[in-house]
């Protein structure tokens, strides 16, 4: 299974040629490689018992706290990646649907991927509501030109708090017309394929990646 994509394969492929590519919205990373952004809200939350994108987390629901954390980089563009498009999602946030059978967050990235404008997509999880401006910026400045990076720690990837290379998505397109769709292994053929690099997560910046899947863990935040 492909992601069909929105541009014709036949034109300029930078990011930009595309017609999509409009808007005031763009941030610069070095070397003038820019970033798109992807809000990952697409699980089933069947541990939450509700959809976590409208669970209160300090007052806010989720979806609104790491859409505005997205928006303080000032990303090219932002989408928010689902199995249908949430009633909650604002007007500067585009809809990237998951083409079916959704595969979770694997083919939210591979759509991402696929219609993104900018050089890099940076992806995150609506569910980690402690992740911070800081830490992303921190992320955003080591990609390079082709370049992502991903988290790791304790020896498994964080992909869902990453940077993806626009080149990523053969990896990701590959990987949803197989039968093995975690994200740990593409994730690890990005890395031999020089696509990704990994960054270790120090002890300080461990919390950064709390994952809320049950009320429990909304009290122990």
């Amino acid at each position: 299974m492909r992601v069909t994509s929105q541009r014709h394969r036949d034109e300029d492929p930078s990011p930009q040629s595309s017609p999509l590519c409009g808007g005031e919205r763009r941030i610069l990373s070095p070397a003038g490689m820019n970033i798109s952004a992807a809000l990952l809200a697409g699980g089933e939350s069947r541990r939450m018992g509700r959809d976590k994108a409208t669970i209160l987390f300090r007052g806010k629901p989720l979806w609104q706290i790491q859409l505005d954390l997205l928006r303080t980089l000032n990303p090219k563009e932002i989408f928010v990646s689902a199995r249908t498009d949430p009633v909650w999602r604002p007007a500067d946030a585009d809809f990237v649907s998951d083409i079916p059978p959704s595969r979770g967050p694997l083919s939210g990235l591979a759509a991402s991927l696929d219609r993104m404008c900018g050089t890099h997509l940076l992806a995150l999880a609506v569910d980690l509501p402690v992740m911070s401006e800081k830490y992303l910026r921190h992320l955003c400045d080591k990609i390079e030109p082709h370049v992502g990076v991903v988290p790791r720690i304790y020896g498994r990837a964080e992909p869902l708090a990453a940077i993806y290379p626009r080149e990523a998505v053969t990896e990701f397109q590959g990987a949803l017309a197989g039968a093995d769709f975690s994200l740990q292994t593409v994730t690890r053929l990005l890395v031999e394929s020089g696509k990704l690099r990994e960054v270790p997560i120090t002890e300080h910046e461990q919390s950064l990646f709390l994952n809320v899947n049950q009320p429990a863990d909304l009290q122990s935040a």
